[in-house]
């Protein structure tokens, strides 16, 4: 290693692999230089930002980094096997004040949009904290982190934890780590199912349950763990479903007052698009979430014949080409026209253009 910095000189101010050619020794040398490191990733989050946090926190526990992964958002319910130690936190302005203000880097996972990190952009602002984003969506040149490192071609952020392992440690990964990238690469392929899923993806589960790992006691806690709030929200939906251009986009809305009276959280909403879009003849399936009366979240889900991510921006968002979201500002009537609208409009598009 020491032979490689020598070759590499002075750490980069501005450290960028945007979608090209990474050099995983020059993250290391990032890395390796802070003693202070928080982790955080998008709100709601979900597994590959959860997995890749907890791929990477314990390696730097072990070789003696002051770590601590922060989160803008609770840790989901079925997510809590990847917490035995305790290692996620929900961020409190008061109570982390203290130590996130001598942070020397912030690891930031998964995250698609900085701002979706929520009010932890504030903290990393106000103190001039340096960030390396770690991420498989796609990212604009002009980005706002101090170190971007971005591989669009990688299944999950986990992927791009993994490869990192494997030049930072001179020891074989331990269980703790790969139990949190296989959770990773695990929901961000669909269990192995979606198009994403590569050789790779297949040679990390292998050396992974070669670890220890038991993968399907990970399997049962995120997909076998249903509760009862979600399954009532569920069947509100599913009686509730609309479909549009001969059934080639399915959509759906969900309320505050459906997600009140099943008595719902947020993590109870996740899931939901990837099942509509199993529906034989469905195409692209849109849930729209009632945050507040002032904002709705819209998630899109494509089974490979239509591209998403280009209405998703359209509306102020992004994400993978199968896989996008965004924010959308306004009541939940006018978001639903305008959203629905937009939809229809891009997949006629491209359904024209098919012919």
């Amino acid at each position: 290693m020491k032979e490689r910095r020598k070759l590499n000189g002075i750490i980069k101010n501005n450290m960028n692999f945007n979608n090209t050619s990474i050099d995983w020794y020059q993250v290391h040398e990032v890395i390796s230089a802070a003693d202070r490191i928080m982790l955080s990733t998008h709100e709601n989050p979900d597994g590959d930002g959860l997995g890749a946090e907890c791929g990477l926190y314990y390696h730097l526990k072990e070789i003696g980094k002051d770590v601590r992964i922060v989160n803008y958002s609770p840790l989901p319910e079925y997510y809590t096997f990847l917490n035995s130690d305790q290692i996620f936190e929900c961020y409190d302005q008061n109570f982390h004040e203290n130590w996130v203000k001598d942070v020397d880097l912030v690891i930031i996972f998964d995250v698609g949009d900085f701002v979706r990190t929520r009010t932890i952009v504030d903290a990393i602002k106000s103190h001039g904290l340096k960030t390396l984003n770690i991420d498989h969506h796609p990212h604009p040149d002009e980005h706002p982190f101090t170190h971007n490192v971005v591989d669009l071609s990688a299944a999950a952020t986990g992927c791009m934890v993994y490869d990192y392992l494997q030049i930072a440690r001179t020891d074989p990964i331990a269980k703790k780590s790969f139990e949190g990238i296989y959770t990773a690469v695990m929901t961000d392929t669909g269990c192995f199912r979606y198009s994403n899923t590569d050789k790779k993806c297949y040679e990390i589960a292998i050396q992974c349950v070669e670890s220890g790992v038991e993968t399907h006691t990970i399997y049962q806690s995120v997909y076998e763990n249903s509760t009862k709030s979600r399954m009532r929200l569920m069947g509100e939906l599913l009686t509730n479903l609309h479909y549009e251009l001969d059934g080639n986009l399915a959509w759906f809305i969900i309320t505050q007052e459906m997600m009140d009276l099943a008595h719902a959280s947020k993590a109870d909403v996740e899931g939901f698009t990837d099942m509509v879009r199993t529906i034989h003849g469905v195409e692209v399936a849109l849930m729209i979430f009632e945050q507040n009366v002032e904002s709705c979240r819209i998630n899109f889900r494509s089974k490979g014949k239509f591209t998403v991510n280009d209405i998703a921006k359209s509306l102020g968002g992004g994400g993978h080409a199968l896989a996008a979201g965004a924010v959308v500002s306004g009541s939940l009537v006018d978001v639903k026209e305008k959203t629905v609208n937009a939809s229809i409009d891009s997949i006629r598009q491209k359904m024209n253009e098919s012919l």
